[in-house]
């Protein structure tokens, strides 16, 4: 932690307890829900004059209920405050001194209200809030009946590249969040696994106040769930198949492409039970056309290589939640989530292997030199005497298997005062592991096997989370505070295995064998301000984390240890001009610390050219986040865009290096700094009625600088991105969406990745007063013309030089049918994996 931060924490607090105690005649509450107590999200709370009832000022109620809005001086006015589906609460108040605090606001259900809603407003597709956008989900038609990656790919700061990687503003580290619950995952898998007709909202959350996990180096993004209507059942069912492939590749077996989810929720009285089952098959075809060159001791090696990449996914779950509200003041929910996923990665893959010793060093004219003349002529280069050469068909099939089961337990005490106290605790058991069959075949005559090794692993995980969070009424403000307790222990035991003909056995190779075990416990404390101050909204917060990381080896018997201290101050602030235009500004400190996978030391075999391997002692990024925004709303169009810095400390990077002549060795590595300077727009219009155009862009300048294996690393580019959909609404029960993702060519440590782009098509047709929704997609649109869902990947240096580009399906059609009982009146909060996913 350095001065400025230090200073700038205090300042925080001291401008927190400054402002708590000023700001007279301000109105505050807290809105809930009456039979459970949960606090009513987006409530409508509006002052007016008692004598004529004309508006005086209105606001909405934040995620946890909460309101703060000015009253004027002298006046008798009365508080109105409506939600949809409830009765609305009226409150008269009589020339009000230096302000009034409301209490908790109880909202009554109007079920009879509810059954005779029409909603004829035009959907909200982004909704600003002070540390936060909020994404209504259901608008993007080219996501419904896949995922919530899918869902994500449509928003302006968020792009989803070739091999299913997630970045938000160019980054790939960020958390995930479930209704609030935050979860320790690897993004792309988890989000693959949500199904998107299950999701209400998407909140962005790109400099996170300190209440929050600092964990991620781009911020938060939290995913609300549907749950059902008031007092009754809510029930939404789906199914979806996928025709045919079009473009096949060549590949060994077809595509399935099926999926079927469910949502169930109950309400009576004290009582809400949600529950959900998901379904999903989800392969893709692909081809991969990569070319390899290394320069050693001189000798040149070059080796072309063609053939099938393909993936055969599979995931089944179910969740079951349950709250009762034991009164007014006290409420308990269990979840409990057990699931099961498959990845099966083949790779098929023809080698054309050619070694030649250069003459002298003038004959070696560089690694990219020998690629660009493979690409002009075909064939590999001539220089030097010939080695060795060989052609042979390897076969790669990478399985990975995840076993998943978790359990929660949440308490809730609401005080007469206003102030409420939350309990919380998290355990998972989860079980990782499968195996890597690598096998070379000699070429055109595969019945004669060249080399065939085996490896497997296997990663039993637990993972406890305890968190009490306490939050008060102070003055005109909000105080909330809170302890946070996280243990994970995750060991693995990996065993390799090459197979000796003669013998007809296998035998263990001790390079690649081994075992390694992980401990790590974090304790944090956080307190932070909320409130409003005239036209001003804040928040202003710190958190200290004690961090406390073991890192375990069987060979050598070693253990590594790495402790830290660090504090994470944040700031929000956003500023009402009046007539629907807003500036806002935000800071918050991160960390994105290391999987299992990248602190293990020893190499792991990925596939026939590649090895992965981690490094115990790798430290975690250290990250600053600074955002200014401006934001305008007029009629039914909105329009924003906010500037932002990135800062990374120990930027950690995948990078390559020389194993043999053959196979390069991936190693993760803390490669200096990295610093994003950008700017993300987004707007929604409306030309006419049926038409709504919505566009969103990210330009990013993004510099890496460092050392990297004792040479110093200075790369920068600019990067850009777009995400637009234009739907057409034909009539009230027909609708089309034309959608189109694209990311620019980017710089990495040691390369460069191609462009990568996906235009899509969705019609939707409804029946039966909206609950039957029939859906026909069209994803990846390319038709032969276009180069859709491909990117090329390269990456060099002084002695190696290898690209690769993956070439996956185009042109999937795609049919779904959905049914909905009842209208979502809330979110369900269904669990997901708190540690699992981010090792799977």
């Amino acid at each position: 932690m350095n001065a400025y931060q230090l200073i700038f924490s205090f300042l925080i607090l001291l401008a927190g307890s400054s402002v708590a105690s000023a700001q007279p005649h301000q109105l505050t509450g807290r809105v809930v829900d009456e039979g459970s107590g949960a606090p009513v999200e987006y409530a409508s709370v509006v002052l007016y004059q008692q004598i004529d009832s004309t508006m005086l000022n209105g606001t909405v109620t934040d995620a946890e209920g909460q309101f703060s809005l000015d009253a004027p001086e002298g006046s008798s006015f009365f508080l109105s405050v409506q939600f949809m589906g409830y009765e609305p609460f009226y409150r008269d108040v009589a020339q009000p001194g230096k302000g009034i605090d409301f209490g908790v606001i109880p909202l009554r259900l109007n079920t009879a209200m509810l059954s005779e809603i029409e909603v004829t407003a035009r959907e909200i597709t982004s909704l600003h809030r002070l540390d936060k956008q909020v994404f209504d989900a259901s608008q993007f038609e080219n996501a419904q009946g896949g995922t919530a990656a899918d869902v994500l790919r449509n928003l302006p700061s968020i792009s989803v590249n070739a091999a299913g990687e997630i970045t938000v503003r160019g980054a790939t580290g960020f958390t995930i969040m479930i209704n609030g619950k935050p979860v320790q995952a690897s993004a792309a898998t988890l989000l693959n696994q949500i199904a998107a007709n299950a999701i209400e909202d998407i909140e962005v959350i790109t400099a996170p106040s300190a209440k929050y996990d600092p964990d991620g180096k781009a911020g938060i993004i939290n995913i609300k769930t549907r749950q059902g209507a008031a007092d009754g059942v809510f029930l939404s069912a789906n199914i979806q198949g996928g025709l045919p492939s079009i473009e096949p590749y060549g590949n060994a077996e077809p595509s399935r492409r099926y999926n079927a989810d469910m949502t169930l929720n109950m309400r009576k009285g004290q009582w809400d039970i949600s529950a959900g089952l998901d379904y999903r098959r989800n392969d893709v075809s692909g081809r991969r056309v990569g070319y390899v060159s290394t320069y050693q001791e001189g000798v040149l090696t070059e080796f072309p290589s063609e053939g099938e990449r393909s993936f055969d996914r599979e995931n089944y779950s179910a969740r079951v939640a349950a709250s009762y509200a034991i009164n007014k003041q006290q409420a308990l929910r269990a979840s409990f989530y057990a699931g099961k996923r498959t990845q099966f990665r083949t790779a098929d893959i023809l080698y054309d292997y050619q070694q030649r010793r250069a003459v002298s060093s003038t004959d070696f004219s560089g690694p990219e030199y020998y690629w660009e003349r493979y690409q002009q002529t075909g064939t590999v280069s001539e220089v030097g005497e010939q080695l060795d050469s060989l052609t042979y068909y390897n076969n790669n099939l990478r399985v990975r298997r995840g076993d998943f089961l978790i359990g929660s337990l949440d308490y809730r005490l609401s005080f007469n005062d206003g102030s409420e106290l939350k309990l919380s605790t998290l355990y998972e058991h989860t079980v990782l592991g499968g195996p890597t069959d690598n096998t070379n075949f000699a070429y055109p005559n595969p019945a004669d096997t060249l080399q065939n090794q085996f490896n497997t692993n296997d990663n039993p995980l637990d993972g406890v989370r305890l968190q009490a969070d306490y939050s008060r009424e102070v003055g005109t403000s909000t105080w909330e505070s809170g302890y946070q307790f996280r243990y994970l222990r995750h060991p693995g035991t990996f065993t390799y295995l090459d197979r000796d003909f003669q013998a007809n056995e296998y035998i263990v190779n001790p390079e690649f064998t081994n075992r390694i075990e992980l401990d790590r416990s974090i304790h944090a404390l956080y307190t932070q301000w909320n409130g409003q101050w005239g036209s001003l909204s804040y928040n202003l917060g710190i958190r200290g984390e004690y961090f406390d990381r073991q890192v375990g080896l069987a060979r050598p018997d070693t253990t590594f240890s790495l402790q830290q201290f660090n504090l994470f101050p944040s700031a929000n602030l956003q500023y009402d001009l009046g007539e629907g235009l807003s500036l806002k500004a935000g800071y918050s400190r991160r960390i994105n610390r290391t999987t299992t996978t990248s602190l293990t030391p020893f190499p792991e075999r990925e596939h026939s050219e590649t090895l992965e391997q981690g490094d115990a002692e790798l430290r975690p990024e250290l990250i600053d986040l600074a955002e200014v925004g401006v934001i305008k709303n007029w009629k039914d169009n909105s329009a924003f865009a906010t500037v932002y810095l990135r800062d990374v400390e120990q930027v950690i990077n995948r990078v390559n290096t020389i194993y043999n002549d053959t196979i390069l060795n991936r190693i993760y590595t803390n490669a200096g700094r990295a610093r994003a300077i950008g700017i993300e727009t987004g707007t929604t219009l409306y030309p006419v009625k049926w038409w709504k155009i919505y566009l969103g862009g990210n330009v990013f300048n993004y510099r890496i600088e460092g050392n990297l294996f004792e040479e110093d690393i200075n790369t920068a580019n600019t990067v850009f991105s777009i995400n637009a959909n234009s739907s057409f609404d034909f009539s009230p029960s027909f609708s089309t969406q034309l959608a189109f993702n694209y990311i620019s060519e980017r710089v990495t440590a040691q390369g460069r990745d191609s462009r990568f782009y996906n235009p899509s098509l969705t019609l939707r047709k409804s029946f039966w007063e909206g609950k039957v929704a029939l859906t026909l997609q069209w994803l990846n649109i390319d038709m032969g013309l276009l180069q859709s869902n491909e990117q090329r990947i390269t990456t060099s240096r002084g002695n190696f030089f290898t690209t690769t580009n993956y070439i996956y399906e185009v042109d999937i059609i795609m049919i779904g049918l959905s049914y909905q009982l009842n209208q979502p009146a809330d979110k369900s909060k269904l669990l997901k994996s708190e540690f699992g996913d981010q090792e799977f």
